[in-house]
């Protein structure tokens, strides 16, 4: 058998807050993360209500790019940072943010989760992940279970945005598979 090394991926990550994106944060995932190479304009989160009770009225959407590519295999130590540095901002058991970290590659979007679905695998740390969206003929694709704001065209263009610079990256470091 042939064992070959996985192929590099974007690291991103979808914020919910009602607060934007504080420096404050920022500044804790370029510690941990390394620099954010893009950040996306605000996108009111109105697909679902799901968040409000916990997080208040007004939530946005955020995505954000990372410069550093990274082996696809860290995913679940990415999700767990992200959930730790969640709950050091929760105030009263609320959290103040939603990070969602997921990876794109040349021909998908994965999203990192703690909830396990029958089309969910698990990646260690009792952490799931999930094909969301699938590049296809110039644009992407979504599934059944794809979340409303991830099968909208304005996360969809965000997205697209990202993987030209995921595949410019990949082109200047040489490492296109």
């Amino acid at each position: 058998m042939l064992i070959r090394p996985y192929e590099d991926a974007l690291l991103f990550m979808g914020i919910l807050s009602v607060r934007g994106f504080p420096s404050s944060l920022r500044a804790s995932l370029e510690d941990l993360f390394g620099p954010i190479r893009t950040v996306s304009t605000p996108i009111p989160f109105t697909f679902t209500d799901y968040y409000d009770a916990e997080m208040g009225k007004g939530i946005e959407r955020f995505l954000i790019a990372f410069s550093n590519l990274i082996s696809p295999d860290r995913l679940a130590e990415v999700k767990t940072i992200t959930d730790t540095l969640e709950l050091s901002m929760a105030d009263d058991g609320r959290r103040p943010v939603n990070l969602d970290p997921g990876l794109i590659t040349e021909s998908s979007v994965i999203l990192a989760t703690t909830k396990n679905r029958a089309h969910r695998i698990a990646i260690g740390r009792s952490l799931y992940a999930e094909v969301t969206l699938i590049y296809h003929h110039h644009g992407f694709e979504s599934f059944p279970w794809t979340y409303a704001d991830y099968r909208s065209k304005e996360i969809q263009d965000v997205l697209l945005s990202f993987r030209r610079e995921y595949l410019d990256t990949r082109k200047l470091t040489g490492r296109q598979g």
